[in-house]
């Protein structure tokens, strides 16, 4: 290994969101890349394992032994907790754990993967509650408590994937018109927060690039506040096909099969109407502004 390069450990690598990461990290072979992974044998590990300067590190992230080998040595942390598979109260407790493991191991700067903390930007009303989100903000909230020295910290808070679009997002055509497009979402007027995956990648590469600027930051980011009317209009421009927005209720949405996980449907709820009407009746947009690409190109 070249002695002019750091080595970045992923925890959480192999993810939709880990892997636009290590993509950006490796793409100059600026960094080394240590990717920890359950299955060094799985087709998402296997990818990553095909880029320069990546190695794959197989092991249980939510294991202590395995994580004081996994900071071993290494001098940057970029760590994304998977809340969905271990809950709300074991990703508190992991992400804690982690950033305590980093420091004591001597990395020199920790980036944690985060989202908004709806529950607090609600006042902590419990129809706001969102376990998956609040999970990570609480994690968050700890480590801007903690100091910037002698180890760096960064948060970086996004929002869903632009990519949904062609998956949980997706249009559907019309059942009553086989020529028409439909937009559907319970978002009212909304103009929710997006993020490329390839942009978040940039985004956590800048982090570690600008280590004196990214010191202590929540950066909070997203590609662009996108309406759903404007997605359907854009669509027919792009394509000439016809396509409309349709505001439907969230028991809709249930109903529709577009959405793989009904036991969620109550955590939804309180998500999508924070988006809407949460704090000052302005939503998570009044709490909390995202700078977008619009933004960057006034500046």
């Amino acid at each position: 290994m070249s002695g002019s390069k750091k080595t970045v450990l992923m925890i959480g690598g192999t993810g939709a969101q880990g892997a636009a990461v290590v993509k950006a990290l490796s793409d100059d072979s600026a960094y080394e890349i240590r990717v920890l992974t359950r299955s060094a044998a799985s087709p998402a590990a296997a990818e990553l394992a095909a880029l320069p300067d990546v190695t794959i590190m197989e092991g249980n992230p939510y294991e202590e032994a395995t994580l004081q080998h996994a900071f071993d040595a290494v001098e940057l942390a970029w760590v994304n907790t998977n809340g969905f598979a271990i809950g709300e109260k074991n990703e508190i407790y992991w992400g804690i754990r982690m950033y305590e493991i980093a420091r004591s191991s001597g990395v020199s700067h920790f980036q944690w993967a985060s989202l908004p903390y709806v529950s607090k930007l609600g006042d902590f009303d419990p129809k706001y509650r969102t376990g998956h989100m609040d999970g990570k903000g609480k994690v968050a909230d700890y480590i801007s408590a903690q100091p910037t020295s002698p180890m760096k910290w960064t948060i970086l808070t996004s929002c869903m994937y632009m990519e949904t679009l062609t998956e949980l997002l997706a249009p559907r055509q019309s059942p009553e018109d086989p020529d028409l497009t439909v937009f559907a979402a319970p978002l009212g007027n909304g103009r929710p927060p997006l993020i490329y995956l390839a942009d978040l990648g940039r985004y956590a590469r800048w982090v570690f690039d600008n280590p004196g600027r990214s010191n202590g930051m929540n950066l909070m980011v997203a590609t662009e506040n996108i309406g759903w009317e404007c997605l359907a209009k854009t669509f027919t421009e792009v394509t000439g096909k016809k396509a409309i927005y349709r505001d439907i209720s969230l028991d809709e949405l249930f109903t529709s099969g577009a959405f793989p996980f009904p036991d969620r449907k109550a955590e939804l709820f309180r998500f999508l109407e924070q988006l809407e009407g949460g704090p000052s009746k302005g939503g998570l947009r009044s709490a909390r502004r995202y700078p977008t690409n619009e933004d960057k190109n006034t500046k």
